[in-house]
């Protein structure tokens, strides 16, 4: 049955094939669907910075200005009413964990079926939660990740966005440029990113925020896309 409720829809996915593929999945569910494409993570900022109501964005978890979770921390930060689904070969129970403890509405591996991915699209638009029924969370969050999870998601989205930047070695200056603001400013979100983390130097900042990785991210060309 065709949902003829309008929607509007963010597919963020580097890989063109999927990204039609998603939007072929996704189009036969509605019979009235606005669905906007991105394949780096500054076209899903200009995509969303357009305005207009968003129902739902379809992110993959690496793809170009992003690495591991800091696109999701964003976007959660940025846009915290809109349901966010993580579409993700990287289907390990300690990413879709992460995913869920940042405030992602599902999970779709790639690998699952198109009729389980319309289900589980159709499932967070109605405003439920949807997860792989075979990934089992035996153990939990550690006291010491659940704290410092607890800390990167105060951060505000400006400070979100320094310290990705940070983590990509760029210097003051340089940010101040990408952002389009003054040194004086990145120097107050530094300074409030190392308070709200509760560390004293970028450094100790960058290797905070890379504990939630987990480690063991696919960075090779062509894994975890």
């Amino acid at each position: 049955m065709v949902d003829t409720t309008h929607y509007r829809l963010v597919i963020a996915d580097d890989h063109p094939l999927f990204r039609g593929a998603l939007r072929a999945a996704v189009a036969g569910l509605f019979e009235h669907a606005d669905i906007g494409e991105a394949g780096s993570f500054d076209d899903v900022a200009r995509l969303l910075e357009r305005g207009g109501e968003v129902d739902l964005i379809l992110l993959d978890l690496s793809m170009p200005g992003v690495r591991g979770f800091s696109g999701l921390m964003y976007l959660r930060a940025q846009y915290p009413s809109v349901p966010i689904v993580v579409v993700s070969a990287n289907d390990d129970p300690a990413v879709i964990r992460r995913c869920m403890d940042l405030g992602t509405s599902g999970f779709i591996p790639k690998t699952l079926g198109i009729e389980e991915m319309r289900a589980a699209i159709m499932r967070v638009l109605g405003g439920g939660i949807w997860m792989p029924p075979d990934v089992s969370f035996d153990t939990g969050t550690d006291a010491e990740t659940a704290d410092l999870m607890a800390r990167l998601t105060s951060l505000t989205p400006q400070q979100v966005r320094v310290l990705m930047m940070l983590s990509e070695g760029l210097l003051n200056k340089q940010i101040a440029y990408e952002l389009s603001v003054s040194e004086a400013t990145v120097k107050a979100h530094v300074y409030a990113i190392l308070q709200k983390l509760g560390v004293e130097s970028r450094t100790q900042a960058v290797i905070a925020a890379s504990k939630i990785e987990l480690g063991q991210w696919p960075q090779a060309v062509g894994v975890g896309h």
